[in-house]
Parts: structure tokens; sequence; C-alpha cells
């Protein structure tokens, strides 16, 4: 690797949301995960099943990532319409101690014309989640259409997340850079304030290097930063590594 790679691999990993959601997750599982997040630069933000927040604020304590943040997901990762069940999961989650929520837009209800219930349901667990962040995974894949994505991103946005992202990684097509293009287009004609996460199928580190790109491009570099910009890719960990070594 030469000195633009290592650059560019310290500038993702600054942005990197480590994340652990597999169904058979145990404590070792998030221990060591967090664990790895302290080895060497830290990444912005570990994100895990809410049974773990527990143990991963304890073990980032324990290891002296006390800037990572801790994510969770809510209504994950079907995106249901039930919005008492969001409000629910929203809330014992910062009980537990999550810094960030990403909840999943119940993007189903909303391809069957309910254009109210998605918004609705972001509007209130923003409120609940109050200074801390709320990530909408909108299911990109899912909802295909360009137009569609630009309309449920500005849905979104209006709502008051904090970031859109692209997938929940759970579905066949996650992150694609023609959505992301999309919606960083949505992010800037609403001012740039909201930021950007792309997750769902990235496993290198130059298909990371896409969205990076993209994101500076369209909103240009000093934007590109943990507060505004995320990669969801556990797997980019060990490459990032490498490169900065």
């Amino acid at each position: 690797m030469n000195a633009a790679d290592s650059a560019t691999a310290a500038r993702m990993l600054a942005m990197l949301d480590l994340t652990s959601l597999g169904e058979d997750d145990a404590p070792a599982t998030i221990v060591k995960m967090c664990a790895s997040a302290a080895d060497g630069d830290h990444p912005a933000a570990i994100c895990v099943y809410p049974e773990h927040i527990e143990t991963a604020r304890r073990t980032l304590e324990v290891v002296g990532a006390h800037d990572v943040a801790v994510a969770t997901v809510v209504n994950f990762p079907d995106g249901s319409n039930d919005l008492a069940r969001a409000l629910r999961e929203t809330r014992r989650a910062l009980a537990a101690g999550a810094d960030e929520i990403d909840i999943v837009f119940p993007w189903r209800a909303y391809l069957g014309g309910d254009r109210e219930g998605g918004p609705l349901m972001l509007q209130e667990c923003k409120a609940i989640c109050g200074s801390r962040v709320l990530k909408a995974a909108l299911e990109t894949g899912e909802l295909g259409d360009p137009l569609l994505i630009r309309e449920v991103s500005f849905a979104a946005l209006a709502a008051g997340a904090d970031f859109i992202k692209t997938s929940t990684g759970k579905t066949k097509t996650g992150a694609t850079p023609a959505a992301a293009r999309v919606m960083l287009e949505c992010i800037r004609e609403r001012g740039g304030g909201a930021g950007f996460k792309a997750a769902g199928g990235i496993r290198t580190m130059a298909e990371a290097g896409r969205y990076l790109a993209l994101a500076d491009e369209i909103m240009g570099g000093g934007w590109v930063t943990p507060a505004h910009f995320r990669i969801g890719a556990s797997v980019l960990l060990a490459e990032l590594r490498a490169a900065l070594t």
C-alpha cells in the first residue's frame, strides 16, 4: 500500500460502523469485536442487537475505546409499520445505553400506499432520541426505482432522520452506487445537514471507496466526516488495518 492508500484507509476506518448482527451472536462475539475496535485507530461506532448493548458498552470502557459509539437496530430487519413496537424498542435501546439508533423505515407499507406511517414513525422515534443519532435504513434495493428512492429519502429527512442508510444488509440487494447518488443528492438539496450511511454488501476497501468518492464528489471533501458519512461493513476492518501498517 502507498501513502495515498493509507490515507484513504485511515479516513474509512474513522467512518466505519463495525457491525455484528448475526442471529447466533454470543456475548463473547461482541466482546471480541469491541476489543478489535480498540486495536489501533478507532471506528466511529459498533452496531449490535439490542440485547448486546450493555456488553458492548462495558467492553468498550474496559478496552479504552470510550470514543466509539454504541449503535443498535430497531424495527429490524423487517421494517414493520408497527409504531408501538418501534417506539418500545427505541426506548429500551436508549435505556440500555445506545448512542445511536438504526431504524428500518417501513418500506413495505410505503410501497403499499401508506405515505404517512413511515414519516410518523421516524418523527416519534427521533423525539425519543433527542440529541442521539437516528439513522433510517430505507432498503433501497427493495424500493428499486430511483424516483421512489428519492421520494422516501426526502420523507425520511423531513421526518428528522440524522442519517439515511441504504440497507439493512439482510435483503438480496444492499448498497448500490446508483442509490447512494440519489440519496446524497437529496441530502445536498436539503442543505447537507443530515448524513449518509452505505451498508449492505460492501466487502472490500475498493467497494467502499466508490461511496467515499461519490460523497466527496456530491458533497465536497470537507463534508465527509464521521458526523456525516458512515460505512457499515465489518469485513473491511482487517483490510483497513493492513493498509495502515
